[in-house]
């Protein structure tokens, strides 16, 4: 400027200096990884030097044929309680939301004796029936009486394990049902009846087909749950999966490697039922969620090929309204709560 100086020049404009990215550090996820390192090596160290762990005798026990033969009965057991739970459940479920007082009334206790015992409690009632009734007639009552057996041939230890499985499911599956039933919207139900549709007809083809996507979740825990829950039917003197090891740790004093042996039987059901509930679920969320869960082959995919999973897109014809035939819409395009507007 004046007095001699120099100019001084602004700086020529330019693109300003790159940012550094700092890493943000996470020593809490190093803590972690330490700690369950240390726990899974002290894990191993137990299952292979500790001698009370006979990895020889757990083979020979996933081997025996007391053993494989429980494996059938838990599955019978589980699959015919289930059976019995989920079609009485929503019996039970029907009669609860009835507006008929008596049938709601008659569910309601029924629930709650079911679910207010425990199901050994149960379980020992129904294999000791023949203390209440020598024998189990048919025929006019308070008279005379045209067929009759007696109650323990009628009532063997199966049928009481059965009886004392599956009436107890009911009851749970009853809840299940009753609240995947409310969670579907009311117009769906106005639209089917102003179509001329009967409230059974509303039910099962419009109501219930919704109501799954909230219903197999938990109908899923508890199939896991029974297949587990039937180890209960040693106390009836049932040979299941676990009386069988229970019985071969009695006999050779080895307890701890008869119940890993029927343990590695109870995971490996329980991973098949798991996969199936995963995808029983990831079909009925198809009416509801725009792109589907990937499944585990597609993880296991993405896992070796270095990317995140992909999510699948859901099929576009969603399950609509009610339409004149009885059919769900499926074609027209109509979204599930369009009903209110039908």
């Amino acid at each position: 400027m004046s007095g001699g100086g120099s100019i001084e020049t602004p700086p020529a404009a330019g693109r300003p200096d790159e940012i550094r990215a700092v890493p943000v550090r996470h020593p809490g996820r190093w803590v972690s990884v330490a700690v369950v390192a240390v726990l899974g090596a002290m894990l191993l160290h137990v299952l292979f030097t500790n001698p009370a762990l006979d990895w020889d005798f757990v083979g020979a026990t996933l081997r025996d044929p007391t053993v494989v033969h429980g494996i059938w009965v838990t599955l019978e057991l589980t699959a015919l309680s289930m059976l019995m739970g989920v079609v009485g459940g929503v019996l039970l479920a029907v009669m609860r939301l009835s507006k008929n007082p008596v049938l709601s009334g008659t569910a309601w206790f029924y629930i709650w004796i079911f679910r207010g015992t425990p199901v050994l409690v149960q379980l020992v009632l129904w294999n000791n029936i023949g203390f209440l009734w020598k024998q189990i007639s048919l025929g006019v009552p308070f008279g005379p009486s045209f067929w009759s057996q007696e109650s323990n041939t009628l009532v063997p230890v199966f049928t009481a394990a059965l009886l004392g499985l599956g009436l107890n499911e009911a009851a749970y599956m009853a809840e299940i049902v009753r609240a995947g039933i409310q969670s579907v919207d009311e117009g769906q139900s106005e639209a089917a009846h102003a179509l001329g549709m009967s409230r059974a007809t509303a039910l099962r083809r419009i109501v219930l087909p919704q109501a799954m996507r909230v219903i197999i979740p938990p109908t899923g825990n508890e199939t896991i749950s029974m297949l587990k829950t039937t180890s209960l039917v040693q106390v009836i003197s049932l040979v299941e999966l676990f009386t069988a090891g229970h019985d071969i740790s009695t006999r050779t004093y080895k307890p701890i490697a008869a119940m890993i042996a029927i343990s590695i039987y109870y995971l490996l059901l329980t991973s098949v039922l798991t996969v199936g509930q995963y995808y029983l679920e990831r079909y009925y969320a198809r009416g509801a969620n725009r792109t589907l869960p990937p499944t585990p082959l597609q993880r296991a995919r993405a896992l070796f090929a270095g990317r995140a999973p992909a999510r699948t897109a859901a099929p576009t014809a969603a399950a609509g309204p009610a339409t004149r035939d009885g059919a769900p819409g499926g074609a027209s395009g109509n979204a599930p709560d369009g009903g209110k507007d039908a």
